[in-house]
């Protein structure tokens, strides 16, 4: 590890930190509205089970919460000891962001102290319920502004470069740039999916152990309801994002989707291999969908690889990326949809109870959507090399040439390690055989029987 150089250690090691801060990141900007769902579920139906839903999800959330905070703070300190140059150079471009990062996150961290701390203090539930909204806002905020610094990476505007340093800086046309609306939405979506599939899988799991509660089924319903709602949100905002790549970023198309030579009624190329001439072998060609992608319409023009020059092009590994991302996200759609499907057919075609089979497929969308997200980031920044901000900085131009990276490595590698394995144990203590009927009766809420 050692005999590496410094860039590299340095990319492993920002790659090693996002990759466990983004799922701690998403599940911080989903949770809470699952929280508030549940909540506001429980208030219009008044039931209390789905009160209980809320608190339950709301003590998870405060672990999570705890670990994205050190693994977020991993981040800004790798940004100042790993990448000195691109801080120096293009610092204060996206200084504006990350300050407001900072103050939305104290807004979410505020109210979610009050919102635990006022379970039954108000005669209605309604004014509880408001105190979420903050934590909501605060948590959507800061997954904005973080993603508008890396939207800036992509597609830098709002400032001049004089003597290697961005001056002049606007930092609103900075912020506001094209790939501010494509990455901002579909980190949104894909976060309020990620939490939407987890909170159903751990609703699955129960049922599959055989426990019988109402309440369990509930939450199913709700969970997988929403699953499908964002699932598919996030596949459309997928489209426009496609579109997005095709204007800005075509060098990252066309690798994504090996297209070599600049064509109207471009083919979409899926899975495959690349033989020792280049030339694609084994794969399903989809006619004229490129060009669809791209421009919505088969006489687009879609610009190839050849177009760039070969030290500028994207590596072409992350043509499975994409493939296998676009597949998990027709799964995240399609199992959610089977559920929903089933449970509006007659009684005798839907029979009774949940099929095995159905369960462990709601079981598995929390770990496809998390597998989902991080291909999705793997997919951006990959895909953006080899620039760390397009067109104006390399990669290699921008990291430290500290010897020292590799024992950073280790360490920090060694606190991921302990922080998600913590995180699990807790979170299985918080939860492991407990009794819905018992926890209601336990806080006084009224219908304690779990039926």
């Amino acid at each position: 590890m050692m005999s590496l150089d410094p860039v590299t250690l340095s990319r492993i090691l920002t790659g090693v930190t996002l990759f466990v801060h983004i799922i701690f990141a998403s599940v911080g900007v989903g949770i809470p509205m699952m929280i508030a769902l549940a909540e506001w579920r429980g208030i219009v139906t008044n039931d209390p089970q789905y009160t209980l839903l809320a608190r339950r999800w709301a003590r998870g959330f405060v672990i999570s919460v705890a670990i994205g905070v050190v693994t977020g703070t991993s981040i800004g300190l790798q940004l100042s000891l790993l990448w000195p140059t691109f801080m120096r150079v293009a610092g204060r471009a996206i200084a504006l962001p990350l300050f407001m990062e900072t103050f939305a996150f104290f807004i979410e961290a505020i109210f979610l102290g009050i919102y635990l701390y006022t379970w039954d203090r108000f005669r209605k539930p309604i004014y509880h319920l408001l105190l979420l909204v903050p934590v909501a806002i605060g948590s959507s905020a800061s997954a904005f502004f973080i993603t508008t610094m890396n939207a800036f990476m992509n597609t830098p505007q709002g400032f001049t470069l004089k003597n290697g340093v961005f001056a002049d800086v606007q930092p609103l046309v900075a912020m506001f740039n094209p790939a501010t609306p494509t990455k901002v939405s579909h980190v949104l979506a894909s976060s309020y999916t990620l939490s939407a599939g987890l909170l159903a899988g751990i609703a699955a799991f129960s049922l599959l152990r055989g426990r019988k509660e109402a309440y369990f089924k509930k939450a199913l319903k709700l969970t997988v309801t929403a699953s499908f709602v964002f699932a598919l949100s996030t596949a459309v905002i997928g489209d426009f994002s496609g579109k997005f790549l095709a204007q800005y970023q075509p060098e990252k198309l066309a690798a994504a989707e090996w297209h070599f030579r600049t064509m109207e009624r471009a083919p979409l190329i899926y899975g495959g291999v690349l033989d020792e001439h280049g030339e694609v072998k084994y794969a399903l060609e989809i006619p004229y969908a490129l060009s669809v992608l791209a421009g919505s319409s088969p006489d687009t023009k879609v610009i190839g690889l050849e177009e760039f020059p070969e030290d500028e092009r994207p590596p072409l590994l992350i043509h499975y990326m994409f493939d296998l991302k676009v597949t998990i996200g027709m799964l995240l759609v399609l199992i959610p949809f089977l559920f929903l499907l089933r449970k509006r057919l007659p009684g005798k075609l839907r029979g009774k109870g949940y099929p095995k089979w159905l369960l462990l497929g709601i079981v598995a969308l929390g770990p496809l959507a998390m597998t989902a997200i991080e291909l999705g980031w793997m997919f951006a920044e990959f895909g953006r090399q080899p620039w760390i901000v397009r067109g104006y900085m390399k990669v290699s131009e921008a990291a430290t040439s500290s010897e020292h990276v590799g024992s950073m490595l280790i360490l920090f590698i060694v606190l991921y390690i302990i922080l998600c394995v913590s995180c699990i144990y807790v979170l299985a203590k918080l939860f492991r055989n407990k009794d819905v009927a018992e926890e209601m009766k336990e806080l006084g809420i009224a219908g304690g029987d779990g039926k």
